[in-house]
């Protein structure tokens, strides 16, 4: 069996987003993951402590997850609470899972404060985004596991060198 992908529990379909919405992935190669049970499901922001619902949360300043980690930065939620602690434990929960699992790629969904990849939003609350990572995104790429968003799935099918 090919290797196991770490997945946002949201795309596996779980009710965990901030709203309590979740977001399910719709697409065979995630379906035949799952069924040949390479998936690892895990939402870093309740391993990090939250609850659903719960306050939404951005990075500030128009930073990113890199900015959390070497402390240039801080998740806030729309109350003005600083939440980053919280997210730190979260993506080193997610990490530690990763590595039991022999996670080498992980598959988030993007705009999150933790797990996007490609874009976060600004920290204005405004519905603004702009081009980077949530804390766990980046915490798993400084470990050596590549990260793909939810609109990367035929990309990570490639680079997997799998068939789609």
């Amino acid at each position: 069996m090919a290797g196991k992908i770490l997945i946002s529990a949201c795309l596996a379909g779980l009710p965990v987003r901030y709203n309590g919405s979740a977001k399910p992935l719709v697409h065979a190669a995630v379906d035949r993951w799952r069924e040949e049970g390479r998936l690892v499901t895990l939402c870093p922001e309740l391993a990090g402590g939250f609850q659903v619902p719960r306050p939404p949360a951005e990075i500030e300043n128009g930073l990113d997850g890199d900015d959390v980690l070497d402390g240039r930065a801080r998740v806030l939620e729309i109350s003005g609470g600083d939440v980053s602690a919280a997210y730190i434990d979260g993506a080193r929960i997610a990490l530690d899972v990763a590595r039991k699992n022999d996670c080498r790629h992980a598959l988030l969904i993007d705009g999150s404060p933790s797990c996007g990849s490609g874009f976060v939003y600004d920290g204005t609350f405004s519905g603004s985004r702009h081009a980077g990572q949530g804390v766990t995104a980046a915490l798993l790429r400084r470990n050596g596991i590549a990260v793909y968003s939810d609109r990367e799935v035929d990309r990570l099918v490639s680079d997997m060198g799998e068939g789609g």
